[in-house]
């Protein structure tokens, strides 16, 4: 059996959802793919559906009543693919942002025992941006050095959705304890897997924004992400994520 599980949330996502799962199948390596959708109105599962019949081995969809937050998307995957024994648990966008051969480097850089996760981040040397206006490149450099001067974590890119868990990290953690459910979920994660002890690893990779489909991103989302780090930091010196 593969062990390599790709999870990618959708809502809304039909511009890209079947070119994203030819390209991730098509890779070297056997990757399958768990795609979770949360009731998309323009059909995405329908869609995803259809491709199974292409893929019945290695297409995988877990549909939800409604937009429930990507934390909840992920978290729900993770469940689903310990179930199934995999070994490598990936996060990834469906918008293209991530490039899908960077999946391979991320499986890469945990081969062997050299780390417990991999982090696909643009803050490091090598890392980059594309078609990002200004101050969106501000705004998100300056989150990630505010997560690290509150959290103390020595990783360059404490938001990054790009990521690659091994599953003795997310067997250790127990996952009802992660409360925010938007983008503060990628650094609550994190965090969770330092305060246990794993290593974090980052590998650069190139951040392309968005062509097909609109941005997720919120008002609510940016400040469960300010507010939800000082209080994940606090929560942080009395209790575990230990399992």
């Amino acid at each position: 059996m593969a062990d390599r599980l790709v999870i990618i949330p959708t809502y809304n996502e039909r511009e890209n959802v079947v070119r994203m799962i030819d390209t991730v199948l098509q890779l070297p390596g056997d990757f399958h793919i768990l795609i979770v959708d949360d009731g998309s109105p323009d059909g995405t599962a329908q869609l995803v559906r259809q491709r199974q019949s292409q893929y019945p081995d290695r297409l995988f969809l877990l549909e939800r009543a409604g937009k429930l937050g990507l934390g909840t998307a992920y978290i729900a995957g993770f469940r689903w693919g310990l179930e199934r024994h995999y070994e490598y648990f990936f996060e990834m966008d469906c918008d293209f942002s991530h490039h899908p051969e960077d999946l391979i480097r991320l499986h890469a850089a945990l081969e062997g025992k050299k780390g417990d996760l991999a982090v696909g981040s643009r803050y490091i040397r090598g890392g980059k941006l594309e078609n990002w206006p200004l101050g969106r490149i501000l705004l998100s450099f300056g989150a990630s050095l505010y997560v690290r001067f509150i959290t103390w974590m020595p990783v360059k890119d404490p938001t990054a959705g790009f990521v690659c868990y091994t599953r003795r990290v997310l067997e250790r953690i127990d996952l009802g304890k992660i409360r925010f459910i938007g983008y503060a979920f990628q650094i609550e994660m994190k965090f969770a897997s330092r305060q246990l002890g794993f290593q974090i690893v980052e590998i650069p990779i190139t951040f392309t924004d968005r062509v097909e489909g609109s941005s997720k991103m919120s008002k609510g989302i940016v400040k469960e992400a300010i507010l939800g780090v000082l209080q994940m930091r606090w929560r942080g010196f009395f209790s575990s994520y230990a399992y």
